[in-house]
């Protein structure tokens, strides 16, 4: 006699990849997660400074053509936020934001080369041990910067 058939769980596949295409890790998670949460599980580096309160840009993320097309519209917040993000492409996305679907099953997630995060880039580099002549320059620049 044969066992009762058991549907057996397929997640959502995702794939993490850096700023140059080098894979990071694939993953598989739950319809409804957020690519923020994901990554988190998995120890992979995207930050989320605010976590997930759509506060930050640090969980940036940028997303092939056809995902993001996939995607309903970001929110007002959210544009306001990828304004300050580093790296912004058309396809920047907060990781916070991008709920899974199936549809998006077998996504590549791109990490930018870089984030910025105000809490911690607003304070002069000194305070993070960084040379004097560097922490100089730095001061000049923001200086520079709010005298406009």
């Amino acid at each position: 006699m044969l066992a009762p058939h058991i549907p057996f769980f397929h997640g959502i596949k995702l794939h993490f990849q850096d700023s140059k295409g080098n894979p990071i890790r694939t993953v598989e998670a739950n319809e409804g997660d957020d690519v923020l949460a994901v990554a988190h599980e998995y120890d992979i580096d995207l930050e989320g400074a605010c976590e997930g309160s759509v506060a930050c840009s640090t969980c940036h993320v940028i997303l092939s053509e056809e995902v993001y097309d996939k995607l309903p519209e970001p929110e007002d917040d959210e544009n306001d936020m990828l304004d300050m993000a580093f790296g912004l492409t058309d396809t920047s996305r907060l990781g916070c934001q991008v709920k899974l679907t199936k549809d998006l099953d077998g996504m590549t997630v791109t990490l930018p080369a870089a984030t910025r995060n105000m809490f911690v880039d607003a304070i002069p580099p000194v305070a993070f041990g960084l040379a004097t002549a560097q922490a100089l320059e730095f001061i000049s620049s923001f200086e520079l910067i709010l005298s406009f």
